[in-house]
């Protein structure tokens, strides 16, 4: 029986990646669900196994994703050589070979081998090290699947939290701004929200740039002469969008739990009251791509690699959100094709 194939790259292997990617799939029901292909090294795998010690996880080789079994945990060895693994430490050699089971994982499923992607903790610094030209995975999986831009959202049952800038210093986002600009994230949004998720009529709330959103002007005037003129320009087309909204009172009030979708106009004005409501369940999903390309919503965590203490709710969580997109994109799909349905 087939089951959806997940792509699943290993992240940093100095960090926690590979203990929370073990930790997730050692369920047996994981394997019924689905089929997952982890890109990386048995060798990496076979380390990190003996310090979490799991009661049942055993897996296939192969060095290709067109040899796997399904319903079985599959490694797709995409480095044979020997690994100095220094956990807790940016090395060049980690990023290196996250570089390339990211790289392969990609060609993979374009090529149909793979169905979905959920992609483990990198470091932006080891990355760097090994020549890789992009801030993050949002980035790269843009310009490997040719689109202008990927809206990063971060999810969390019903909570859906949009970012317009995601890795660029703050001082960059009042010029990152403009109303094409936004109306492109904001129409990606709502398209998402509709064939991602599954909700006919959605509603967004859009946060301001500026204390207050503005106040007036007399705070900053990106808010009056920038957001409200996009949101404008979205409503005209029978969208349910709102704002911008001073983001203070916003979260402060409970707003937050009256709309489909949020978007911030930057990377830590959205991430922080996010993570304070979902930091362990939290999931990264990258909109606005033609795969779906999930992860979990923390870092490396170089401070506890090794030690058996890292959650792997936010990883099973990505896991299970690319299955759910995954599928309600099929649906709609059919949807498309005979409306009778």
């Amino acid at each position: 029986m087939k089951t959806i194939r997940v792509g699943i790259t290993i992240g940093d292997f100095n960090g926690v990646g590979p203990e929370v990617i073990i930790k997730a799939l050692s369920h047996p029901s994981i394997v019924e669900m689905c089929t997952p292909v982890i890109y990386g090294s048995s060798k990496v795998i076979s380390y990190h196994k003996n310090i979490v010690n799991p009661a049942d996880f055993s897996y296939n080789t192969t060095g290709s994703a067109d040899k796997i079994y399904h319903q079985r945990i599959n490694v797709v060895n995409v480095w044979q050589d020997n690994i100095n693994i220094e956990l807790g430490k940016e090395t060049q050699e980690a990023g290196k070979i996250a570089h390339i089971a990211l790289d392969q994982a990609v060609r993979d499923l374009k090529d149909g081998h793979i169905d979905v992607l959920v992609t483990a903790p990198i470091s932006k610094n080891a990355m760097k090290l090994a020549g890789f030209q992009y801030p993050g995975h949002t980035e790269y999986l843009a310009n490997a699947f040719g689109v202008k831009e990927g809206l990063m959202m971060m999810i969390a049952g019903n909570q859906r939290m949009a970012l317009n800038t995601v890795h660029i210093p703050l001082r960059d986002v009042p010029a990152a701004l403009s109303v094409d600009s936004l109306k492109n994230k904001l129409n990606a949004l709502i398209n998402s929200l509709k064939i991602d998720f599954g909700i006919s009529r959605p509603t967004v709330a859009v946060l301001g740039l500026n204390p207050h959103a503005g106040e007036n002007g007399n705070i900053g005037k990106e808010d009056d002469e920038i957001i409200r003129p996009a949101i404008l320009e979205c409503k005209k087309a029978g969208n349910v969008i709102m704002g911008p909204y001073p983001a203070d009172g916003f979260f402060g009030s409970a707003n937050y739990q009256k709309y489909d979708a949020i978007f911030a106009m930057y990377h830590d004005q959205g991430l922080i009251p996010f993570k304070l409501l979902h930091f362990h369940d939290g999931v990264n999903y990258t909109a606005g791509l033609p795969y779906v390309r999930t992860s979990p919503d923390h870092g490396t965590a170089y401070d506890i690699a090794g030690k058996n203490e890292a959650d792997p709710e936010s990883f099973k969580a990505a896991l299970f959100a690319a299955i759910d997109i995954y599928k309600a994109r099929r649906m709609h799909a059919k949807d498309t094709e005979n409306p009778l349905r």
